[in-house]
């Protein structure tokens, strides 16, 4: 198979709004070093400020694996270890041509149209969960405890987590490279349905037991032709893009905007 050609980027659609914490939310970090009476299970944060935060990868990884079910896509590539996941170099393949693909030796790799940037807590949640006094800093401790199932003894252990009601900034930015805007719908209506899922689903570890039920609001979607990139003015940034009023700001509102939002495009 050829090398597949590499594309122009035609313009931008940004998502972005925060990620609402239904439940406590666990995204591990390694332990720096083993304490007695020491957290089993740490949350991951950012080296400078000590906020945690959810990587992109996190997200982004587990939209593409509740797609790849949701479309019973194969999975084909060995990932290492115990690691399998869906890869293939076909345009036609709305994961792949949705998330990206890497063609290994051959060099027939898809590359990603979508870029999801690391989740930092909102400034309200940082201010709110600073003064709540857990013995940590902007987390809590979940106590927990696994049973011996012959002789019954507990191993109690503790995971810290983020608390229920701490917000996320979040953004997904969706590269126009293509003017059928038919495959773009598609594209962007798999995005929307993908969070939509992952509303019902779980964000993080531990998941069945109650762990990471999320729920998203957004505030912005909207589409910008190349040409804003180079704007000076108002009105040519007004000419050049596109940026639909969200009023509920629920995954439902913004599916309905789609139309709009693709509209600068033609």
């Amino acid at each position: 198979m050829a090398r597949i050609e590499q594309k122009p980027i035609l313009g931008k659609i940004r998502i972005q709004g925060k990620i609402n914490c239904r439940t406590g939310l666990h995204i591990g970090a390694a332990r720096e070093s083993l304490e007695i009476g020491g957290l089993d299970a740490p949350v991951l944060r950012d080296p400078i400020s000590r906020t945690p935060y959810i990587p992109g990868s996190s997200l982004k990884g587990k939209l593409r694996y509740l797609f790849e079910r949701k479309e019973n896509k194969s999975f084909n590539r060995h990932g290492g270890g115990e690691v399998w996941r869906h890869e293939c170099t076909n345009l036609k393949c709305s994961v792949c041509r949705l998330f990206g693909a890497t063609g290994g030796a051959k060099g027939e790799n898809i590359p990603s149209r979508l870029a999801i940037r690391d989740c930092e807590l909102t400034k309200e949640s940082v201010d709110i969960l600073s003064k709540i006094e857990t013995g940590l800093q902007y987390t809590e401790l979940k106590f927990e405890n696994s049973l011996d199932r012959v002789t019954a003894a507990s191993n109690p252990r503790q995971l810290e987590r983020v608390p229920a009601g701490a917000e996320f900034e979040f953004e997904i930015m969706y590269d126009v490279e293509t003017s059928n805007n038919d495959e773009i719908k598609e594209d962007l209506d798999n995005i929307v349905n993908t969070l939509r899922l992952l509303e019902d689903d779980y964000l993080g570890g531990h998941g069945s037991r109650g762990y990471g039920r999320v729920r998203f609001e957004i505030e912005t979607f909207a589409g910008r032709k190349i040409d804003y990139y180079a704007a000076i003015t108002d009105d040519e940034r007004r000419e050049t893009s596109v940026s639909p009023t969200l009023k509920e700001k629920t995954i439902t509102e913004c599916k309905a905007k789609i139309d709009e939002v693709l509209s600068i495009f033609k």
